[in-house]
């Protein structure tokens, strides 16, 4: 005997298609919400960690800041009291300054030569004073230049000739002299008086600096 199917199958079995479709599209969904929330979920804690290291940072930097303005501020605590040490040091060098200017224009005048007056403005002095020719200034010019570890760059301001009168029939020729020298601070002669020492005991002999004595008259 011969069965019919006289019920709608073809329809039957599009339903079963779409409602098939419809669960896996549902699935679908389901799964790319779960992924989506998760990446989400992810990104969420990398930007919240790299927020906390920028915190971290921010913080580090400001303390960091902090100590380097301490720092600056103590490196210009120290450079002041380095320069009130040197200035110090400085004035207790300068302090015998006039002894040693006089005890090396005593050593180093030439014999008929006279200081008539003597004036310091830091460390320049000017002289001026009698010679009894060009000559002996020219020599004191010499000595200045040569022979003093104190006195330095003499320079010659002018130089006159004049006749003075000794009695009555003694007359006599003079030449009167301005000139400039520089003197020298305790601090420099004493780096030269130590690069000397450090070239050989020779150059130690010929640098050190010679003591104050007594200043006698100059005849």
């Amino acid at each position: 005997m011969i069965l019919v199917n006289l019920l709608p199958h073809r329809e039957a079995a599009r339903k079963r298609r779409r409602e098939a479709f419809f669960v896996a599209l549902g699935v679908a969904a389901i799964a790319g919400v779960l992924l989506c929330g998760a990446v989400y979920s992810w990104y969420q804690a990398q930007i919240s960690g790299q927020q906390g290291k920028n915190t971290f940072l921010k913080t580090e930097i400001t303390r960091l800041e902090s100590q380097i303005k301490e720092i600056a501020g103590l490196q210009q605590e120290i450079a002041a009291l380095r320069a009130r040490q040197m200035a110090v040091e400085d004035l207790q060098g300068n302090r015998n300054l006039p002894v040693y200017l006089l005890d090396e224009l005593v050593r180093q005048l030439p014999d008929g030569v006279y200081v008539t007056s003597m004036k310091q403005e830091n460390q320049v002095v000017l002289l001026t004073g009698v010679a009894q020719s060009n000559e002996r200034v020219s020599e004191l010019l010499r000595n200045l230049s040569n022979n003093s570890p104190w006195l330095t760059r003499p320079e010659l301001i002018e130089i006159t000739g004049k006749t003075i009168t000794l009695g009555a029939r003694d007359q006599r020729r003079v030449a009167n002299f301005s000139m400039r020298v520089g003197l020298k601070r305790a601090t420099d002669v004493q780096k030269a008086a130590a690069a000397a020492s450090a070239a050989g005991p020779s150059g130690a002999a010929a640098g050190k600096p010679a003591l104050p004595s007594p200043i006698a008259a100059k005849s």
